[in-house]
């Protein structure tokens, strides 16, 4: 993921293993905690975006499955060994979007990557993530990876605040050459959970804090789709 010295610079979508560019009404500024400025923008996508995305889960979801859990297990390990191999880059994202000192952006990147090298086994299916942007990046890891050795497939959502760091983990499952569609994202905030959860997720996570869980799980509530939180 690189960005322009200009100015902000939006980060698309990623869905089907491929970077996935939209046209919304509205974007997210990004913002440097120090400093206040604006450093990157999403866009606040909706209905139409979540289809995509979890349309491509669904398809990719059978495929995976049948792969047997040994092949997942090194997939796995193959992105937490990159992930490794790129700790600065991505301790860097943190730093810039979460306000983190050096030692916790490398600590946090350090606990994601033993997540995915170190899974145990959760649940199948299909299901949508949200995450805060209280351990975004750790977070993401370590609500996935039980589910992905399980054989299911995902949509993650990340705070719009801090969007850089899952972003870049996208990428890097498609450098790792992971099948199209097992890991997906999209851009926003309520509209975003709203399409996911009408879009046919089996269920809703949420990972965080659990002011923003108790909100994420009455959206789900409302739309009759299971939902679990997990502390930050």
């Amino acid at each position: 993921m690189e960005f322009s010295a200009e100015g902000p610079k939006a980060i698309p979508l990623w869905i089907n293993g491929h970077a996935f560019l939209t046209v919304t009404d509205a974007f997210f500024d990004v913002t440097d905690p120090a400093t206040g400025e604006a450093i990157r923008r999403v866009p606040l996508c909706g209905a139409s975006e979540a289809a995509e995305a979890v349309g491509a889960a669904q398809l990719a979801q059978p495929a995976w499955a049948m792969m047997g859990m040994p092949a997942r297990r090194v997939c796995l390990a193959a992105l937490g060994d990159a992930l490794d191999r790129y700790t600065g880059h991505f301790a860097k994202l943190l730093m810039q979007e979460c306000g983190f000192d050096e030692a916790r952006a490398t600590g946090e990147v350090g606990d994601a990557v033993a997540a995915l090298r170190g899974s145990m086994v959760g649940e199948t299916g299909v299901f949508a993530l949200v995450l805060d942007a209280s351990r975004p990046l750790a977070g993401l890891a370590e609500a996935i990876a039980p589910a992905l050795m399980a054989g299911a497939t995902v949509v993650v959502k990340p705070s719009p605040k801090a969007p850089s760091a899952v972003y870049a983990l996208c990428e890097l499952s498609g450098r790792a050459e992971w099948p199209a569609g097992v890991l997906n994202l999209m851009q926003g905030d309520t509209a975003a959970i709203q399409g996911l959860c009408a879009a046919g997720v089996d269920r809703l996570v949420f990972s965080g804090q659990a002011a923003l869980g108790v909100q994420v799980g009455a959206i789900a509530e409302a739309a009759g789709v299971p939902f679990e939180m997990k502390a930050a």
